[in-house]
C-alpha cells in the first residue's frame, strides 16, 4: 500500500511539474511575442537618442532624460513612479580637442578626445616629446629621468584573442583610469592613452579617469587617441625618439556636485509587496555619441520589462521596480544612493538584474548567486533554448546593482553578444543607427522572462555557512 501511495505522489508531482513547465513556456512565448510584434523599446530608444541625445551627468541632456523617463513610465500605468535625488559630479568637455604629431619635416593631425575628469591644458596647449609604454608597470622601469617633462603614451592594446571582450577591456583599462595619476609622479606633463577598441579606426574613445588624492597642482591632462592614431604615433617614435606631440584641451571639472535624480517605477507585488526585484540600466551617457548602446539600450529594455508585464496582464508576486540610475559613467552615484536609501528604509531586495552591455543579440546572463539559486537558474535553461539563449554562468552582474549585494540577494547581468560592443563604447559612433531593432527587442523579452521566473519561484533561502559562488 505504501509503495502504491508513493507512486501516486511521484506521478502527481511529475504531472504538476510538467504542467508548470508548460505554463512557464507559454508565458515566455507571450513575452517574446509582445516584444517582437508590439514592442516599445526601439521607439523609446529613438526618442532618448535622437530627441535628447548625450546625457553626461549634470548636463542639460541628463536633466531632460530624467523628465522624459518619468513621463514615459507614468504613461505605462505603473503603481508608483518617482524621482530619487542624487548629487553627481559635473565635468564638461568644452571646445573640440586638437592634437598633432610633429617629426622631422612632418606634421600630422591625429584624433584625440579628453578623458572624463581630465583637467584642461593651458590655453595654448602643450608640446612635448613622447615616451611610449605598455602599461602602468613600465613607468618604474623608465623612471623620472626618462619621463620628466614628457607626455606618456600608453599603448597597450586590448587582447584580441580573448573571446570575452569585456575581459580584454578589463585587461588594459587601468592605463586609462589611473594613467595620469601614476605618470604625474614621475614628472610627466600629460598622458595619451590608446583607445579601448578592438578594431583599427579613427575614433577616439573617452571614459572615466581619476587623479585619486593627487593635489591639484600635480594633475596633468589626459586624452585618448584613436587606434589608428596610436599606430601612427608608435611608428613615428620608432623612427625618431624625439618626435613631439601637441595637445590642446578645454575641459572643465566643477568643484561642487550638482543635483540630479534616479528615475524609479514600480508594480506593487500581489503577495510579497515588501520584497523587491529590480531591473535597471544607467540613464547617463558619455557626450561624444548619443549613448544608444551605453546605456540607452539598457534603459529602454528595463522599462520594457514592466511594460511587457502590464501588457501580458501578469500580476507579479513581488514588487518589481525599474530603476534608471544616474551617473554610472563617472561616479556610480545613482547605484550607491539607491542602495543606501533602500538600506535606510529597511527594504528587502531579493533580486536585481542590470542591462549595461549594449543592445546586441542576447546570449544569456551572468550571476552573482549562491549554489542553490544558481542551480535553480540552470533548471530554467530548457525554457530559454527556443530563443537561442544558452549562456548562464557565474561571473558578476552590473556596476549599478552591485551595491545591493547582501546575503541571500541574487544579482544578474544581461549578456549580449559583445564582439562589436567596443567598436562603439564611449565613442562618437555610439548612436541610434548602430542598434538593431530586433536584437534590442529580444533582449527586453529575455530580461522579462528571467524576472518572471524569479518572481514565480522566488529566491532560494540561504544555505547556512554557504558562501556566494563567484567565478
Amino acid at each position: 500500500m505504501k509503495r502504491i501511495f508513493l507512486f501516486v505522489v511521484a506521478l502527481f508531482s511529475l504531472n504538476f511539474l510538467s504542467a508548470q513547465t508548460a505554463k512557464d513556456s507559454v508565458q515566455l512565448r507571450n513575452f517574446y511575442d509582445l516584444s517582437l510584434l508590439d514592442g516599445q523599446s526601439y521607439e523609446w530608444l529613438d526618442a532618448l537618442s535622437n530627441e535628447i541625445g548625450p546625457r553626461l551627468s549634470g548636463s542639460i541632456g541628463a536633466a531632460k532624460a530624467v523628465q522624459w523617463a518619468k513621463e514615459e513610465l507614468e504613461a505605462i500605468g505603473l503603481d508608483k513612479v518617482w524621482l530619487q535625488p542624487v548629487m553627481v559630479p559635473k565635468w564638461e568637455r568644452g571646445a573640440p580637442e586638437e592634437a598633432f604629431v610633429e617629426g622631422v619635416d612632418t606634421k600630422i593631425d591625429v584624433p584625440v578626445c579628453a578623458l572624463g575628469g581630465s583637467i584642461a591644458t593651458s590655453a595654448s596647449g602643450i608640446t612635448a616629446e613622447v615616451i611610449e609604454v605598455q602599461g602602468l608597470d613600465d613607468l618604474a622601469k623608465y623612471g623620472e629621468d626618462q619621463i620628466k617633462g614628457k607626455i606618456v603614451f600608453y599603448n597597450r592594446p586590448m587582447q584580441a584573442d580573448l573571446i570575452q571582450t569585456f575581459n580584454a577591456y578589463g585587461g588594459c583599462v587601468d592605463q586609462r583610469y589611473s594613467g595620469a595619476k601614476e605618470a604625474s609622479k614621475y614628472g610627466a606633463v600629460g598622458v595619451i592613452v590608446r583607445s579601448m577598441n578592438l578594431r583599427m579606426d579613427d575614433l577616439p574613445h573617452t571614459g572615466a579617469m581619476s587623479y585619486g588624492d593627487l593635489p591639484n597642482d600635480q594633475r596633468i591632462p589626459a586624452a585618448a587617441i584613436s587606434t589608428n592614431g596610436a599606430a601612427l604615433l608608435s611608428k613615428m617614435l620608432k623612427k625618431d625618439a624625439k618626435t613631439q606631440f601637441y595637445l590642446k584641451m578645454n575641459c572643465k571639472n566643477y568643484e561642487e556636485d550638482v543635483p540630479s535624480f534616479n528615475v524609479i517605477g514600480e508594480i506593487t507585488g500581489s503577495e510579497k509587496p515588501n520584497e523587491f526585484m529590480v531591473v535597471g540600466g544607467h540613464l547617463d551617457s558619455w557626450d561624444l555619441g548619443d549613448g544608444s548602446h551605453d546605456d540607452g539600450a539598457g534603459v529602454v529594455q528595463s522599462m520594457e520589462v514592466l511594460r511587457l508585464m502590464k501588457a501580458a496582464n501578469y500580476k507579479p508576486k513581488h514588487s518589481i521596480r525599474v530603476v534608471l540610475f544616474m551617473n554610472e559613467e563617472n561616479g556610480l552615484r545613482g547605484g550607491t544612493e539607491y542602495a543606501k536609501v533602500a538600506k535606510e528604509e529597511g527594504e528587502k531586495h531579493v533580486f536585481a538584474l542590470e542591462s549595461d552591455a549594449g543592445g546586441f543579440t542576447p546570449r544569456g546572463f551572468s550571476f552573482d548567486a549562491d549554489a542553490a539559486n544558481f542551480a535553480q537558474v540552470q533548471s530554467w535553461i530548457p525554457l530559454f533554448k527556443p530563443y537561442l539563449i544558452h549562456y548562464f554562468e557565474l561571473g558578476g552582474s552590473g556596476a549599478d546593482v552591485g551595491p545591493l549585494k547582501e546575503e541571500g540577494t541574487v544579482l544578474a547581468g544581461l549578456r549580449p553578444d559583445s564582439q562589436r560592443y567596443f567598436d562603439h563604447h564611449h565613442a562618437s559612433n555610439d548612436t541610434f543607427d548602430a542598434v538593431n531593432k530586433r536584437e534590442l527587442e529580444l533582449g527586453a523579452a529575455t530580461m522579462t522572462s528571467l524576472v518572471y521566473l524569479f518572481d514565480t519561484y522566488g529566491v532560494k533561502p540561504d544555505i547556512p555557512n554557504h558562501k556566494t559562488l563567484k567565478k
